[in-house]
């Protein structure tokens, strides 16, 4: 259902809100560049920081600005179930094609914690739903045999993988991968996870360079398997300079460089340090961003 380059799309602020017109025309800077699918309040888009109307609103902006062009993949999840329930029911009711669910964080539920988690959630709303595994955040990791479990969920019909760990993304195409569709977490493993059954990526740096990332992916999808390599390694020294301090502050940073956004975050986000945003502007200029 979902493939490309889907990018996790930041969520700009001004004067301590919501920038809604930056945030336009961040979409429309997307979609003229071939991304496949938005992903508003997602980790990129600092959902943790976003009250619940605020949250609710992100989501409302970013339906009407998308206006069917490409999917809007809600970032719905939460730590508590009946949260995500609720935030997931907003984004059933305007619109949105489908909901992105991180793993619940801090409370370390079980496998089966997990299961029954995602499942009341899709049973709740039915909606299509993609799983989102990121442990370095979470403290808890989803193993194949759940992800293989959630597939026979008719709503699930996708997992945003970010555990790092491509032996355990090769295992959920193995048990599930003609149920569910993988997607990279990470940037800088696109074109590993694309070799061994995935369909794209959940993307950082496609928030600054969202033509290559598209064509990168479409590049691996029409066989053109050297241009897709090409573009990967020319991709790849970004990568690094957007985790260089936590995420999104990096990628907001680099966004403010280029003048599409105010590089403005939220505490417990704070502006990067001297030597790392160094680090950022010698990526950005040997690109050609700046």
């Amino acid at each position: 259902m979902f493939k490309g380059s889907i990018v996790a799309i930041v969520t700009p602020f001004k004067d301590g809100k919501v920038d809604e017109e930056s945030y336009r025309q961040l979409i429309e800077f997307q979609i003229e560049n071939g991304t496949s699918a938005i992903v508003p309040c997602g980790t990129t888009g600092e959902s943790a920081t976003l009250n619940v109307k605020e949250h609710a609103r992100v989501i409302d902006i970013a339906v009407e600005a998308v206006n069917k062009r490409v999917p809007v993949i809600a970032g719905t999840g939460g730590n508590s179930t009946s949260e995500a329930i609720e935030l997931t029911e907003h984004a059933k009711k305007v619109g949105a094609d489908a909901t992105l669910q991180v793993t619940p964080y801090y409370n370390k539920p079980t496998q089966e914690g997990l299961y029954q988690h995602f499942k009341a959630i899709a049973k709740a709303v039915p909606l299509p739903q993609v799983l989102y595994n990121v442990p370095s955040r979470t403290s808890v990791n989803m193993l194949p045999e759940t992800v293989a479990r959630l597939a026979e969920l008719p709503e699930v019909v996708a997992i945003k993988e970010a555990s790092g760990n491509i032996g355990q993304m090769a295992d959920i195409v193995r048990l599930a991968g003609d149920k569910i569709t993988l997607l990279s977490g990470d940037d800088n493993l696109t074109l590993p996870v694309l070799s061994i059954g995935g369909a794209g990526v959940v993307s950082v740096v496609a928030n600054i360079v969202p033509r290559d990332t598209a064509d990168l992916v479409k590049a691996w999808e029409e066989g053109r398997i050297d241009e897709a390599k090409e573009l990967f390694y020319k991709l790849l020294p970004l990568c690094p300079a957007m985790v260089c301090a936590p995420t999104p502050s990096p990628v907001k940073t680099a966004l403010g460089l280029m003048g599409k956004i105010q590089a403005e975050m939220r505490l417990p986000l704070y502006p990067m340090a001297p030597a790392n945003l160094e680090k950022l502007k010698k990526a950005l200029s040997e690109y050609g961003l700046i």
